[in-house]
């Protein structure tokens, strides 16, 4: 059968290998680790610039974080008023459990309108489901707009980023995508199309223009929705997205419920936040609204699809929901010293970086192993939660979910790394046991004249083919500690002797800091460190409420 649009690269993302292994053609790519440098230290650059411009800047992100906890911790509230509201306003509210059942009501309206092809503004949602596959397996042409988008889409590729899906390609690349594809599928590129940014967007502008012309449908995503007045917002900077929203005689919008904030009020807040941290712009050139059905002007049709698939679940976990507050920025990526190196696809996801580390294996699940190796995609060195917008604490997630991985492979069969912990365990549970394997250990260090190994045979590979193993010392502590203070005239053992009584304790002072000041830091006096009965707990008391302010 002919396909309609470009195929995408074959396999599901879900069956992408673990990330350790997925990344090495990238690493091996000189020129997309060239692309990637200069996008993200250009982005990075810019955002830099114009968040320094607010004194304000921290506190704004404060901000975005209590609105979003705020309406995540009562979002089913907000939902049904979000959905009475556009029910006011003339729209259609569906409601998808999953990607399957989000696509189904999809397909379901565009072929209620006798349509082979809609237009789509640029969605991660319709990603997240793998919607324009959906549409082509019905006979369904799906067009995006977006220009990175169609980049994408012309060169049988997938999004490697939230903000800038083509981030990996240069000029050149492009160049010769719309020389070799355009054709295929509508208006062909000019001939003599060169690499300069301006003609390639004339040359894309000029490709879907009858496309918009002629598109009765439309399909786009949003940014924010704003639940008092039943509105969906979308910020872009290339004008699709007010064609798109605008032309067609129906208009369907498919967002995760993730995607709401109560008021204008609160939505001001996130327009300041976004495209500083996205684009490094003080604000968007293009910033479209819509309620419902306008009587003679814009779509006369609009349906909204509140997607859950996984959401719902997130939100019921305390620790891993503090995901959901991400507004799609893509700052961490940019931030990110592993995603400028092997870029978006090794993710396996249409969410990658940082906060696709965080938010995939969440929202899929950890059953396939590119979703358990994603928490170790990262060296957590914290840069990425240093420019969140909205304060994601992404490094202590990525921890958790490490330790959730653990706990999934401690369910299963005994594997070799719980195997190492128990002999280790065995090894260290009695001090004779433990004293004996040091003995071992600086045994092996003596009589092989090496500082670190470089190579051991499997096992031991699993370790030396990505790191030096540091070799034990040649005399264990103990050792010394029996040459040095083991029990000569006032020098007492280890458990104590006449000088210094046990370790860390002195008969004159009790434990360490003195008996007159009880536990390190502190006395009855002063209380536990950093605060006590006068003070309260750290930074704040029953006088000052909690840490950061109170109710109001």
């Amino acid at each position: 059968m002919n396909r309609l649009t470009p195929a995408p690269p074959p396999g599901r993302l879900i069956d992408a290998p673990p990330f350790s292994k997925g990344v090495k053609p990238h690493l091996a790519n000189e020129q997309l680790r060239a692309n990637l440098q200069l996008a993200t230290s250009t982005i990075r650059a810019k955002r830099a610039r114009v968040t320094a411009e607010l004194p304000y800047w921290e506190e704004l992100r404060s901000v975005g974080q209590e609105i979003k906890d705020h309406t995540l911790q009562h979002l089913p509230y907000y939902l049904a008023l979000f959905e009475t509201r556009l029910k006011e306003n003339g729209a259609q509210v569906h409601w998808a459990a999953d990607a399957e059942e989000a696509c189904a009501i999809i397909t379901q309206i565009v072929q209620a309108k006798g349509v082979n092809e809609v237009v789509k503004v640029k969605s991660m949602v319709t990603q997240e489901i793998e919607l324009n596959e959906a549409l082509e397996a019905e006979g369904i042409a799906c067009w995006e707009t977006d220009l990175a988008e169609l980049i994408v889409q012309l060169g049988h590729d997938r999004p490697s980023n939230i903000l800038v899906p083509a981030i990996h390609r240069n000029r050149d690349e492009i160049r010769e995508i719309f020389l070799r594809e355009m054709k295929l599928y509508g208006k062909p590129a000019p001939e003599d199309l060169d690499n300069e940014p301006k003609n390639l967007a004339a040359a894309a502008r000029e490709h879907l223009r009858d496309k918009f012309l002629r598109a009765e449908v439309a399909i786009s995503g949003a940014n924010f929705c704003v639940a008092d007045s039943g509105t969906l917002v979308i910020v872009e900077s290339e004008g699709n997205g007010r064609m798109c929203l605008t032309l067609p005689k129906t208009l369907i919008s498919i967002t995760g419920i993730e995607k709401l904030v109560p008021s204008f009020r609160d939505l001001e807040v996130m327009l300041q936040l976004l495209p500083r941290s996205a684009t490094g712009e003080r604000m968007n050139p293009y910033t479209s609204m819509w309620s419902g059905v306008t009587p003679g002007d814009g779509p006369q049709e609009v349906h909204v699809v509140l997607l859950d698939n996984g959401r719902g679940r997130v939100l019921e976990d305390p620790v891993g929901r503090e995901v959901l507050r991400c507004i799609r920025c893509a700052a961490c990526m940019h931030q990110c010293p592993i995603y400028e190196r092997v870029g978006g696809h090794p993710y396996g996801s249409v969410y990658p970086g940082p906060i696709g580390s965080v938010l995939t294996p969440q929202l899929r699940g950890l059953n396939s192993k590119i979703d358990q190796s994603l928490p170790y995609a990262s060296t957590l060195c914290g840069a990425c939660a240093e420019v969140c917008p909205v304060k994601i604490p992404i490094p202590d997630l990525l921890v958790y979910l490490r330790h959730r991985v653990v706990e999934e492979h401690k369910r299963g069969q005994r594997g070799m790394e719980q195997s190492l912990m128990r002999g280790a365990a065995w090894g260290m549970k009695k001090g004779k046991r433990f004293g004996r394997v040091g003995k071992l250990a600086g045994l092996a260090s003596r009589a092989l004249p090496l500082d670190y190994v470089r190579w051991l045979p499997w096992p031991g590979s699993l370790w030396t083919k990505a790191r030096n193993l540091k070799m034990p010392a040649k005399r264990s502590f103990r050792y010394w500690w029996k040459q040095n203070r083991g029990g000569g005239p006032g020098k007492g053992s280890v458990r104590g002797g006449p000088g210094i009584g046990s370790v860390g304790r002195s008969p004159d002072k009790g434990l360490v800091g003195g008996s007159d000041k009880g536990f390190v830091g502190g006395g009855p006096d002063e209380g536990p460190v950093s605060g006590g009965p006068d003070i309260g707990p750290v930074s704040g008391g029953p006088d000052n409420g909690p840490v950061g302010g109170g109710g109001a």
